[in-house]
């Protein structure tokens, strides 16, 4: 096969071939390494391209052909990319901030481990926004991440480098984070497939934290079955995260799926929501009426709030978890007039423009005079809304939204950190409550002449991605 040929493969596909010993795993990773020399340059996907990637391709061959087809684990010889934030041993790992320049982990997340036992090639560590804080990853402290679609816009973020690797053929499949939608937010934007799973299925052990009751690693991929097929060897309980779950067994349901829209929450959404988008989305349900699904108009009224809420707890969980950058302990370090000074130099040269505003305001709303009046209430609305979306959920089987109210903005228009946060309406809920939700595309939309992918997002009950992955491989006729 040719490299276009390779690199254009589904993982599914590529199992195949490499089962029939019609292709390696040494051509599939050559074909992929020769992808980001070309096109890498222009895009900034990576952060790093490993230079033991064919080595690893090497063993992974190795290994093939000492068992029998049937035996082969799932991602074995499969070329993956790597988010920065993921430990990966003896790698450079970083959050693309300064704060961690020069760190090497020490040993592997648990998703890394589970990843390296299946035999899957770590093509290298890609960019994002700095500590997983943004939705474009323009905040990365090495520049950011161009959408492969048209250069001049954004690739979304925070998890931009692994989706832009994935829709620029540069990686078969990728790994991110989703803390209020870093993953579905570029999936939307690159046109791809993207999976945040529910809260505790996928471990956190090796995650380096933002937020650590929102942060949730998952998938982004080619299609909803290569999502599901990494899903598969990622999840799982880990003695080392003890917020980790079971696999839970989502009750099947007899008859039609059901699926509720929650159009108020369009409308409150105001001028944020593109018409194309809009529109895009309304041709959408009604394909998905004709694929046999039932459309149900539901209303849900704590979400009007949600993004709120989200926010003040992010900002209060970041400013938590980022204390422990000092300088003293690990990572950069710059010498001050006195032990304060130290501190203050290095957390100041050390964390981007965005971390520092987190921090700043998570501080306010934790102290003792706002606490009350801002996280409280907060965490209070969070359990809220979860119980309302079990009730709702309890009627649907899964909630259709645009996972994003625009297509890719271009580079340096959300100049105002509120104007970017208030893109993440759509994609917060899920992150609050724990609930699964895959992005998954639906179309393209035309913005200013160029044609731009957007996705529509669907999110179920806890334990339900059988759900999504159901419907999101009709949506997108992977199966009949």
């Amino acid at each position: 096969m040719t490299d276009k040929e390779l690199i254009h493969l589904t993982i599914g596909k590529a199992r195949a071939l490499l089962g029939k010993r019609e292709i390696s795993a040494r051509e599939l990773t050559e074909a992929h390494l020769k992808r980001i020399e070309e096109r890498d340059q222009d895009v900034h996907a990576y952060l790093e391209v490993f230079d033991d990637a064919l080595l690893q391709a090497d063993a992974a061959d190795l290994r093939r052909r000492d068992i029998e087809v049937s035996e082969a684990p799932p991602l074995l010889g499969i070329p993956l990319a790597i988010k920065d934030n993921i430990l990966i041993e003896g790698k450079k790992a970083g959050a693309a901030s300064k704060i961690l320049e020069g760190y090497t982990a020490t040993y592997d997340a648990t998703v890394t481990k589970k990843l390296r036992d299946t035999g899957a090639v770590f093509l290298g560590r890609t960019n994002m926004d700095e500590f997983a804080l943004g939705g474009s990853t323009e905040n990365s402290a090495y520049g950011l991440t161009r959408n492969p679609y048209d250069e001049t816009r954004v690739a979304g973020g925070t998890s931009g480098g692994s989706a832009a690797a994935v829709a620029g053929d540069m990686a078969m499949a990728a790994l991110g984070s989703d803390t209020g939608g870093s993953v579905r937010n570029p999936a939307s934007f690159c046109g791809v497939v993207g999976l945040k799973p529910t809260y505790g299925a996928v471990s956190r052990f090796g995650l380096i934290a933002a937020a650590s009751s929102l942060d949730q690693i998952g998938p982004l991929a080619k299609t909803v079955t290569d999502a599901e097929i990494l899903f598969e060897v990622i999840r799982g309980v880990d003695p080392l995260d003890s917020t980790s779950i079971e696999k839970n067994t989502y009750p099947a349901r007899s008859g039609l799926r059901r699926i509720g829209i929650p159009r108020s929450l369009f409308a409150r959404a105001g001028e944020g929501l593109d018409n194309s988008v809009n529109q895009l989305f309304e041709n959408a349900a009604d394909r998905l009426e004709k694929l046999g699904f039932e459309i149900l108009d539901i209303e849900i009224k704590t979400l009007e709030s949600a993004l709120a809420s989200y926010y003040i707890i992010n900002f209060a969980e970041v400013s938590s978890n980022l204390a422990r950058f000092d300088g003293v302990r690990y990572g950069l370090y710059r010498e001050g007039k006195d032990g304060i000074d130290d501190y203050e130099t290095t957390r100041g040269e050390g964390f981007g423009a965005e971390a520092r505003r987190r921090i700043i305001l998570g501080t306010y709303v934790l102290s003792a005079g706002y606490y009350d009046a801002y996280y409280g209430k907060a965490t209070a609305l969070r359990e809220r809304l979860t119980r309302e979306l079990r009730e709702v959920l309890g009627d649907v089987d899964c909630i259709a939204t645009p996972t994003m109210p625009t297509p890719a903005f271009r580079i340096g228009e959300k100049s105002d950190p509120v104007s970017l946060y208030l893109e993440d309406v759509f994609t917060v809920p899920g992150n609050l409550t724990g609930m699964p939700a895959i992005s998954v595309p639906m179309g393209k939309v035309e913005d200013e002449g160029t044609m731009l992918p957007v996705g529509i997002q669907f999110m179920a009950a806890h334990g339900a991605e059988s759900v999504l992955f159901d419907i999101g491989k009709r949506f997108l006729g992977e199966v009949q």
